[in-house]
């Protein structure tokens, strides 16, 4: 009767004819180093302010993940957030991100060096005066999607960042919430006879105040529009 062949002793024999033990164990272990320094390397530079873009091979890149300046302000201004260079995230690049980054490396012959986030004013790292995207600049106002992580973005988050997106809207929000207030208001408190005139004085008051309590809260806490706080490196900007 013939034995059964087992596969895992074949290979075995195969790799000893091609290298020893000791010798593959060498290999590995320097191939583990420098996959090691490779991984330092690229962490330190997205955590290390760097300018210029980077070279990559147009005919190895994947459409889908190249973007416009002007795609990424819209989003940014959108859901309010931040789109800066990567030494500005103050949270953990993972692993995945970092392999891909290596991965686009081999890929075009290249060492990428300048790398943005976007993300939320509190994933960030801002100087005084909940999704983060890792890209890499192509030049011309072109980005390339290197990796996406985190949790995404709360479902109500574009409608709740509405008000903050220009003056116009902070503006109408505050006359549809004065608006609301007068209509719960019991006239019943301040007159007898709640006429529209009463209903259009209330108003006024309620728009005054909701407006005077912006204001101040804006001017306290040293926010700004969506659209001008997009690409600031400033918390109070």
């Amino acid at each position: 009767m013939l034995s059964k062949t087992n596969m895992e002793t074949v290979l075995q024999k195969t790799r000893d004819r091609r290298i020893s033990s000791e010798d593959i164990m060498t290999e590995v272990t320097q191939i583990l180093e420098e996959t090691g320094r490779q991984r330092d390397r690229i962490s330190e530079k997205i955590k290390k302010p760097n300018t210029g873009d980077n070279s990559l091979k147009t005919d190895l890149l994947n459409a889908d993940r190249i973007y416009h300046l002007d795609d990424i302000k819209k989003l940014c201004i959108t859901y309010r957030l931040r789109f800066l260079d990567s030494n500005f995230f103050k949270g953990e690049i993972p692993e995945e991100a970092i392999s891909r980054i290596r991965q686009l490396e081999r890929d075009h012959d290249t060492t990428l060096t300048h790398f943005k986030v976007m993300a939320p004013s509190k994933l960030l790292k801002l100087e005084n005066a909940d999704d983060p995207l890792l890209f890499a600049p192509m030049g011309n106002d072109y980005f390339y999607l290197i990796h996406k992580w985190g949790n995404d973005l709360h479902p109500f988050r574009k409608l709740l960042m509405w008000p903050y997106k220009n003056f116009e809207n902070l503006v109408i929000t505050v006359f549809m919430l004065s608006a609301l207030l007068t209509a719960i208001t019991p006239m019943s408190l301040f007159t007898h006879t709640a006429a529209m005139q009463e209903y259009i004085l209330m108003f006024l008051f309620m728009f005054k105040s909701v407006g005077g309590i912006v204001l101040f809260y804006g001017f306290a806490k040293g926010k700004n529009f969506n659209n001008a706080i997009w690409d600031s490196k400033y918390y109070n900007a």
